[in-house]
């Protein structure tokens, strides 16, 4: 498991790292206003794919614009740390604009959406500029392909300079008392291909989450009464039945909180892997869907499925949009449910923390279908027994807190973060997606 950061990134909340009774929760303070500062951009249209520094990269008009390789940059040869061997690529890259923040940010997590056919993979890079005027290195948030037979996907470890540090999937402060801070930021992506060949990386979006979220124990509960009465019929699957099956990919089923979410969500927008997709997955196991997406957000390095951009990347291949961003409150995710868009959260607490868990967790995601006529929250759980008892309802003002606070108690009374209220936002690409402060083109 990799260190954490102050506020918590995907290697903190991989999946449920103890499924244990939770001592009793620690009094704290009276909650606290909402007073995070979120930012998400993404490039995806045809001018926007124009307006980067192309050095072999073509932008494709169409229905849904897209990134590809015209005439390659040049060859190069990348040795894969976790096969060894070393082959020769074909290369070009597109390098963003600057992108203004428009304040000082202490994290940023990347994602992105492409068809990477066999013989083709991506890189994702960062680089930004600090309040106090100095460079980031280009920082790798992930090395991708939709397939496992070309390069083993994965984030790249020990990455850092004196301000920052990247976990897994993460850019963060390492101590934002210093005061400095993230300005700005651009996003250079580099897309691979055997040499000689005609197919090429596809991508359709590019963007990044940046955002500042304070240290916090507790946070204001939301008003809401947007989508209370509502539930979307978002399948159910339970992460549990899959303990024990493909150890390869982070111990098996107990750690697939993240694939089973997303794979939920896939299927909700009536897409799912095909038989042939299947065919690897041993026949007497039930829902080999949720065997394959873990297999297919696999992060080699982090050695877990629980990736966020991995996830949301595998979500776009089968012709959906997925983000990985963060939301102010539940009367947000409520905006989601009432335009018909499940919204995938990340939390961590104790069993006393929220009612009807009955299990602690260090991390957990969950798919947060709806809302009762009270305004509690109801999502599909895949930390459950068996599909059937993938329903849960959790009290509104329980789920708020562990959902957006960014430091929690562990049982011991030591100090551990939280998320800050991560999200995972998947939908068909014709989907408008509600208006969300600080998310400019949604």
């Amino acid at each position: 498991m990799a260190r954490f950061p102050a506020v918590a990134s995907l290697a903190a909340l991989a999946c449920l790292a103890a499924l244990a009774p939770g001592a009793p929760a620690t009094a704290h303070a009276e909650p606290v206003a909402h007073d995070e500062q979120i930012s998400f951009h993404r490039w995806q249209t045809f001018p926007q794919w124009r307006s980067g520094d192309r050095n072999g990269t073509v932008a494709v008009p169409g229905p849904r614009p897209f990134l590809t390789i015209g005439r390659a940059a040049g060859t190069t040869e990348f040795t894969d740390p976790h096969t060894g061997a070393t082959r020769t690529w074909e290369y070009a890259t597109w390098t963003s604009p600057v992108r203004s923040i428009g304040f000082g940010a202490s994290e940023l997590v990347a994602s992105w959406n492409a068809d990477t056919p066999a013989g083709t993979w991506l890189q994702v890079e960062m680089q930004g500029t600090y309040t106090n005027g100095e460079a980031t290195p280009w920082y790798v948030m992930g090395r991708w392909a939709s397939g496992d037979g070309d390069i083993k996907r994965s984030s790249v470890d020990g990455q850092g300079d004196p301000y920052s540090t990247i976990w897994t999937d993460t850019f963060s402060i390492d101590d934002v008392t210093r005061g400095v801070l993230l300005r700005d930021y651009r996003l250079r992506l580099t897309l691979y291909r055997a040499p000689g060949s005609r197919e090429a990386p596809r991508v359709f979006q590019a963007g990044a989450m940046t955002s500042y979220v304070p240290d916090r124990f507790t946070v204001a509960s939301s008003a809401g009464h947007i989508a209370w009465g509502r539930e979307l019929p978002v399948p159910r699957y339970s992460q549990n039945i899959h303990v024990g099956q493909y150890p390869e990919y982070d111990g098996g089923g107990e750690a697939w909180c993240s694939p089973t979410s997303t794979q939920m969500v896939v299927e909700y927008w009536g897409r799912r892997p095909s038989p042939a997709d299947l065919a690897w997955v041993e026949e007497s196991y039930a829902d080999p869907q949720v065997d394959h997406a873990a297999r297919y957000t696999y992060d080699y390095t982090y050695e877990g499925a629980g990736n966020w951009p991995f996830n949301t990347a595998y979500a776009a291949t089968y012709g959906l949009a997925g983000i990985v961003t963060r939301l102010h409150s539940l009367e947000e995710a409520e905006r989601f449910i009432a335009a018909g868009i499940p919204v995938v959260t990340s939390q961590s607490f104790l069993a006393s923390e929220l009612s009807g868990a009955n299990y602690s967790t260090s991390g957990h995601l969950f798919v947060i279908v709806g809302f009762t006529g009270t305004g509690d929250v109801i999502v599909n759980d895949p930390a459950s027994s068996s599909d059937a008892a993938v329903r849960n309802v959790y009290r509104r003002a329980e789920f708020e807190q562990v959902w957006l606070r960014t430091k929690r108690h562990r049982a011991d009374g030591s100090v551990a973060s939280g998320s800050g209220g991560v999200a995972y936002v998947i939908a068909p690409t014709w989907k408008l997606l509600p208006r969300v402060p600080g998310s400019d083109n949604w």
